[in-house]
C-alpha cells in the first residue's frame, strides 16, 4: 500500500505542476497574444496564423511521436528493472532527434520562398519562415527530453523550462516589437518569429541540463539491458506510425488553414478582409476559448504513462477506473467553461479585442468546448492504450471532411460557413474518437451522470448569474472585468451544488480496490 499510496501521490503533485504551470503559461500567453494582436492588427494576426501553420507542420516533421515514444521506452525499461539503458536509449534518440531537426530545417528554411510565393500567396513571411527554422532541431530535443522526464514522473524541470522559455519569448518579441512594428508587417512578424526560436534554443539548453542533473539519481539495474540494436527499432515503431499520421494530418491541417483565406477572399473579394476575418477566428477568439485547457492538458499529459503501464501490467479494474474518472473530470469542467464562455462572449470579446466581431465567434465556438476539451483527453489515453493509428484514421477523415467543405462551402457562405463546418468537424471527430475508446476499453459509461445533468446544470447556473450580473451597475472595461469575475462566481456556486443534488460530482480521489478474500 506504501508504494500505491506514493505513486498516487506522485500523479497528484505532477498534475499540480502542470496544471498551475499551464494556468500561468496561458494566462502570460493570453495577455501576450493581446499585445500582440493591437501591435499586428487583425490583418497581421492572419498573416502570423498563415506563417504558424506552415511552422507547425516544420514542427510535426520534427517532433511528432517523439514524446510518446521516449515515455512508453522509459516506463518500459523502468518497469524491467533496466535504468541504466534509459541513458544509452536517450543518447540514441536525441542524436536521431537532431538530425530530424536539421532536416525539418532545411526543409523549411530553403522552401519558404516557393512556400509563401504558392501556398501562403503572400511573399510577406519569407522571413518569417527562415527565422523560425532554426528552432527546429532544438525542438525536437525538448521533444524528446519532456518524454523523459513525464516517464520518470518528474515534470518540474519540464514545466520551469516552459515558463522560462515564454519568458524569454515575451521578453525578446516585446523589445524588438518596439524597435520594428512601425517598419511593417514584414518586421513586425519576424520580430514574432525571432522571439521564438531564441526562446526554444535556450529552452532545450534548460532541459538538457536539467536532465544531466537527473540521469544521476537512476537506480542500478537488476536484469540485463535492452539490445543495442533495439533501441530506435522500438522507438520507430512507436514514434513511426504517429510521426506519419502527424505529418499527414498536419499537412492537412495547414492545407486547410492556408485555404481558407483564399476561399473567403472569393466570397469578401478583398484579401485584406479575408486575412482580418481568419486572424480574428484563428488568432484571438480561438486561444481564448483554449485559455482554461490547462486544468486538463495536464491530465491528458500524465494519462499516457500512466494508461501505458495499467494496459501494459493487464490492470484491466484499474485502467476502468482511471478512464471513468479521468472523462468524468473532464466533462465537469468543460461544460461549465462552455457555459461561461457561451453567456460572457460578447463582454470578451469587447474586454481583449474590443471587438463585437471576435465576440460573435466566441459564441458560436463556445457549447463546442466540452467536445474539444473532452477530445485531448481521449486522445490522450488512446495513444496510452497503443491506439494511435485510430486517432490518426479519424483526423484524416476529419480534415478531408473539412478541406472539400471548405472548398464548396466557404466561397458561397464565407465565414459563416467555416463556422458551420467547425461545430460539424468537431462533433465528428469527438464521436468517432470516443466510440473507439469504447470498443476498446469495452468500459460503459453514464452518459447522464457525465452529459446530461451538468449541462442542465450549467444552463441553470449560467441563467441565474446572467440575471444577477445584469442588475448590477456595472459600466466600462473596469465593469466589463467585474460582470465576468462576478458572474463566473456566481455560475461556479450554482453549478457545483446542483452537481451535488443531482449526484453527478465527480470523485477526485480513487477508491481503495476491494481486497479479496
Amino acid at each position: 500500500m506504501g508504494s500505491v499510496a506514493l505513486k498516487r501521490f506522485t500523479f497528484v503533485k505532477n498534475a499540480f505542476i502542470l496544471t498551475a504551470t499551464g494556468l500561468l503559461l496561458r494566462t502570460i500567453g493570453m495577455f501576450f497574444r493581446v499585445y500582440v494582436s493591437n501591435q499586428l492588427g487583425s490583418e497581421g494576426m492572419g498573416l502570423y496564423q498563415l506563417i504558424f501553420s506552415v511552422y507547425i507542420l516544420a514542427t510535426t516533421l520534427a517532433t511528432s511521436g517523439v514524446t510518446v515514444a521516449v515515455t512508453r521506452l522509459v516506463v518500459e525499461e523502468m518497469g524491467r528493472g533496466t535504468p541504466k539503458t534509459i541513458v544509452r536509449l536517450l543518447k540514441k534518440i536525441m542524436l536521431f532527434c537532431t538530425l530530424l531537426g536539421l532536416l525539418a530545417g532545411c526543409l523549411l528554411f530553403f522552401g519558404a520562398d516557393p512556400v509563401c510565393r504558392y501556398w501562403i500567396k503572400d511573399m510577406r513571411g519569407v522571413m518569417a519562415l527562415k527565422v523560425l527554422a532554426p528552432s527546429l532541431p532544438f525542438m525536437s530535443i525538448s521533444n524528446c527530453l519532456r518524454g523523459y522526464f513525464m516517464a520518470r514522473r518528474r515534470v518540474a524541470v519540464s514545466s520551469s523550462s516552459q515558463i522560462f522559455e515564454q519568458l524569454v519569448r515575451i521578453a525578446i518579441v516585446m523589445v524588438l516589437l518596439s524597435m520594428f512594428a512601425s517598419k511593417g508587417l514584414v518586421y513586425a512578424c519576424t520580430a514574432v518569429m525571432i522571439g521564438n526560436t531564441v526562446s526554444e534554443m535556450l529552452s532545450c539548453l534548460y532541459m538538457y541540463i536539467g536532465y544531466r542533473r537527473d540521469q544521476r539519481n537512476l537506480p542500478d539495474p537488476t536484469h540485463p539491458p535492452l539490445p543495442r540494436y533495439s533501441i530506435l527499432g522500438k522507438m520507430l515503431s512507436i514514434s513511426a506510425p504517429i510521426a506519419a499520421g502527424g505529418c499527414l494530418n498536419s499537412l492537412l491541417r495547414t492545407i486547410e488553414n492556408l485555404l481558407v483565406p483564399d476561399r473567403l477572399t472569393q466570397y469578401t473579394s478583398s484579401r485584406e478582409t479575408s486575412l482580418s476575418q481568419f486572424g480574428m477566428l484563428k488568432g484571438m477568439a480561438m486561444p481564448v476559448l483554449f485559455f482554461p485547457a490547462s486544468f486538463l492538458s495536464a491530465l491528458s499529459t500524465l494519462l499516457v504513462p500512466e494508461i501505458s503501464e495499467a494496459h501494459s501490467l493487464k490492470q484491466n479494474d484499474r485502467l476502468e477506473r482511471m478512464v471513468n474518472r479521468s472523462l468524468h473530470i473532464s466533462f465537469t469542467i468543460a461544460v461549465f467553461l462552455g457555459g461561461v464562455f457561451t453567456v460572457f462572449s460578447g463582454q470578451l470579446g469587447q474586454l481583449l479585442y474590443q471587438s463585437d466581431e471576435v465576440g460573435f465567434y466566441i459564441f458560436i465556438l463556445a457549447p463546442l468546448v466540452p467536445f474539444m476539451y473532452v477530445e485531448s483527453i481521449v486522445d490522450g489515453i488512446l495513444k496510452g492504450l497503443n491506439q494511435q493509428v485510430s486517432s490518426l484514421k479519424y483526423n484524416i477523415i476529419d480534415s478531408l471532411s473539412r478541406i472539400a467543405l471548405i472548398f464548396f462551402l466557404v466561397p458561397v457562405q464565407g465565414m459563416k460557413g467555416f463556422l458551420f463546418i467547425m461545430v460539424l468537424s468537431n462533433l465528428l471527430t469527438s464521436f468517432l474518437n470516443m466510440r473507439r475508446l469504447l470498443t476498446v476499453t469495452g468500459i460503459r459509461l453514464k452518459w447522464g451522470t457525465l452529459l446530461i445533468k451538468p449541462i442542465l446544470s450549467v444552463i441553470v447556473a449560467s441563467a441565474v448569474s446572467l440575471l444577477i450580473v445584469q442588475v448590477l451597475p456595472l459600466e466600462g472595461t473596469v465593469g466589463m472585468l467585474l460582470a465576468i469575475a462576478v458572474g463566473t462566481v456566481i455560475a461556479f456556486s450554482i453549478y457545483f451544488v446542483m452537481l451535488s443534488l443531482t449526484g453527478s460530482m465527480p470523485q477526485f480521489r480513487s477508491k481503495p480496490a476491494k481486497s479479496k478474500a
